[in-house]
């Protein structure tokens, strides 16, 4: 869905920041393949350690470990995925229209409450990689609160605009018709 008549009302439109759903499932299925393998060597590692007093017992925990982690992380990325496909952020002059997959909700800057960035960012090419190097959370006066990550684009730059306009009260500028 593109922008509608209804997203016009929140003025012109300045940028969208869509979030990449893709990335998110390719990481998901990574750790779920990885907690796979971890759990498929190591349940016949465990069962072979059984009276076993050297090193069998720690492989075994560490196998398992990693299995259990592994489909822990990759089932929340899976469904954390699923929930947001599709998901843009479009811009606007009085506000944001959040859509995922296919439905659109328009925030108009006065319905934020703030936002309450995360402060994990290590700068990391790792942490970029995994979803958790910079995040924050747009918090409505209505209680709800959406969560952006590094899988949308241009997420520092969308929490700045969205930080200038509700706490600075500096609106961007738009391009388009203005009603």
């Amino acid at each position: 869905m593109r922008r509608t008549e209804a997203a016009r009302e929140l003025g012109g439109f300045v940028r969208e920041h869509r979030t990449d759903g893709a990335r998110r499932l390719r990481l998901a299925g990574i750790l779920l393949a990885i907690g796979g393998v971890g759990l498929a060597f190591g349940v016949p590692v465990t069962i072979a350690s059984f009276g076993a007093t050297d090193g069998a017992p720690q492989l075994a925990g560490l196998l398992l470990g990693v299995g259990l982690v592994g489909l822990s992380l990759g089932g929340w990325r899976l469904k954390q995925a699923l929930r947001t496909r599709q998901q843009c952020f479009d811009v606007h002059e009085r506000g944001l229209t959040h859509r995922v997959a296919g439905t659109a909700t328009l925030i108009p800057w006065t319905d934020i409450a703030g936002i309450d960035a995360a402060p994990a960012d290590d700068g990391s090419l790792l942490a970029e990689a995994r979803g958790v190097g910079f995040g924050f959370t747009i918090e409505l006066r209505n209680a709800r609160k959406i969560r952006v990550d590094t899988f949308t684009e241009d997420a520092r730059e969308l929490a700045g605009t969205i930080h200038r306009a509700v706490g600075l009260g500096q609106f961007p500028r738009g391009r388009g018709r203005r009603p």
